[in-house]
């Protein structure tokens, strides 16, 4: 068997790369710390321990090794795309973006737009992320997480139809609960109260401690009169996080058809047991007014 010790840099970077992608980074770190002993200043190390260092969040270790990597290979597409993730993750968004254009000027890899539409959203700027989320649904029509940025981004912007076509595609293969929480948002706002509840309910059965979901949940079941489903989402809501009860208390009074508790505690009673709610003197409220 070779050992460490006989191992060239190359042999290094491979077993490494093994150790990484099978989640030992202690191991891939040790190996990239002994080939840098042997090989100071090895580019292939270099990139490799950067992005061991960056899923360590030990940001400024992998600012420095990246750095040292394109010291070596300044043209380096993979090493331009981690420094600029680096580079973002710090916060540092200009430079993060300066990277990715000098990456740009290599290759056209989807993922360099990919990390530029994630600075564009970090910086919250809404028209520039929009431009290159289309710029990376056009290089992957498959992008689930462009898909879902597009939808919220409509939906940001006033445009739910739009948005709701956007968010169905992101879950159709099963989706991420944010992205269910937005599709339940806007089939909120364009008043599909139960496809909405249906969104929710996808949150919840992937994230069943997603407490402004069950408050959701409770909204658009009470908007459809189903104020015995309301009152348990709320109380679902309510027992995952009792900060609820003022945006509960309210939607039962606000929406077409709800409950009045005069008395708070009571309300918290029913809440925090999951019971049914008896005694609980029906209240009709004219939304028209």
């Amino acid at each position: 068997m070779t050992s460490s010790s006989q191992l060239g840099s190359e042999d290094l970077v491979r077993r490494a790369v093994a150790a990484f992608n099978s989640g030992d980074h202690a191991q891939a770190m040790d190996l990239c710390e002994l080939g840098l002993k042997r090989h100071p200043g090895d580019s292939a190390l270099c990139h490799l321990l950067a992005a061991v260092l960056f899923a360590k969040a030990d940001l400024p270790a992998a600012r420095e090794r990246i750095e040292a990597s394109l010291a070596a290979r300044p043209d380096n597409v993979p090493a331009l795309i981690l420094a600029g993730r680096i580079a973002r993750a710090e916060g540092r968004l200009e430079a993060a973006l300066q990277f990715l254009d000098h990456a740009a000027t290599q290759s056209s890899r989807v993922e360099i737009l990919l990390e530029r539409a994630r600075i564009f959203d970090q910086s919250d700027d809404a028209a520039a992320a929009g431009a290159v989320w289309t710029q990376v649904l056009q290089s992957d029509p498959k992008s689930v997480e462009a898909m879902a940025r597009l939808g919220r981004l409509a939906w940001e912007r006033g445009a739910p139809a739009e948005a709701e076509g956007f968010l169905d595609r992101a879950v159709a293969g099963a989706g991420h609960p944010a992205q269910w929480f937005d599709l339940g948002l806007v089939r909120q706002d364009m008043r599909k109260f139960e496809a909405a509840a249906e969104a929710y309910r996808h949150v919840l059965e992937m994230s069943p401690d997603a407490a402004e979901a069950a408050v959701n949940l409770g909204v658009v079941l009470q908007e459809t009169g189903n104020l015995d489903g309301a009152m348990a989402a709320y109380s679902q809501a309510y027992r995952l996080d009792p900060s609820t009860f003022g945006v509960i208390a309210m939607a039962l009074t606000s929406a077409p058809s709800g409950r009045l508790w005069l008395d708070e505690e009571a309300l918290r009673r029913i809440l925090a047991s999951g019971a049914p709610a008896p005694g609980a003197e029906p209240l009709a409220v004219d939304a028209r007014r």
